[in-house]
């Protein structure tokens, strides 16, 4: 893989990631952005292509500034947008906010808009690398103990990468914003929403002497998802 630039503490405030509408709920700083990219476990990637807008849904990881996604070669989409300018999103709802009145409704969340160039990657070598990385993120220590990637599973699988360019992340915490109209007798608060992993369910046809292996039980205990 590419040396990749040195980073600086924020990305550039543009006109295209710039946060009109409450802005004070938004951030340019890295490390903000980078929480929200590693803490979702999955993205929509937006292109445009031949003139129209299309939106897909993937997992991604990170290694620095840059981003990663993957997907089938036989995809359409992902055999037209070396080059092209995609905008990747990663949103996390935590907890519905309920207040007095119905338009004081909100949501507790914390989303990211990351901007670049995309880019396919043609070494078979740099994807194994790269689909190492993902799998280790997810699942510790798990790589090495599988059955070896084959040549054929590389060349179909796509391998996605973009420098982040420019990224802003904006998130809403807190009580509903009505505490003025407390004396409506009306029920007010949040309602945490949280996922998390449960109890790993063993394919059929695993015996039993073959168990979930540490520390991939500890992840599953924990509860947490990345």
């Amino acid at each position: 893989m590419s040396e990749q630039p040195m980073e600086s503490d924020s990305f550039p405030k543009t006109d295209r990631t710039r946060i009109r509408r409450e802005p004070h709920l938004g951030s340019y700083q890295r490390a903000d952005v980078y929480a929200v990219v590693d803490a979702s476990p999955l993205c929509h990637v937006g292109y445009v292509i031949d003139g129209e807008p299309f939106v897909t849904p993937t997992m991604h990881w990170r290694q620095g500034e840059r981003l990663y996604w993957h997907g089938s070669v036989g995809s359409r989409f992902l055999r037209q947008v070396e080059g092209a300018r995609a905008c990747v999103t990663c949103s996390l709802v935590d907890g519905y906010v309920l207040a007095r009145s119905a338009l004081n409704h909100a949501v507790n969340y914390r989303s990211a808009m990351l901007f670049g160039t995309a880019h396919v990657m043609e070494s078979l070598e740099a994807r194994e690398e790269a689909l190492r990385l993902f799998m280790e993120g997810l699942f510790p220590k798990r790589w090495d103990t599988l059955r070896p990637v084959t040549e054929k599973e590389l060349r179909a699988t796509s391998v996605l990468w973009m420098d982040i360019e420019e990224a802003t992340v904006k998130a809403r915490t807190g009580d509903p914003s009505d505490a003025d109209e407390s004396h409506v007798p009306v029920w007010a608060g949040v309602i945490p929403m949280q996922a998390t992993l449960k109890d790993a369910q063993p394919a059929p046809e695993v015996p039993v002497s073959i168990v979930l292996p540490e520390p991939l039980a500890a992840l599953v205990a924990s509860g947490r998802l990345r």
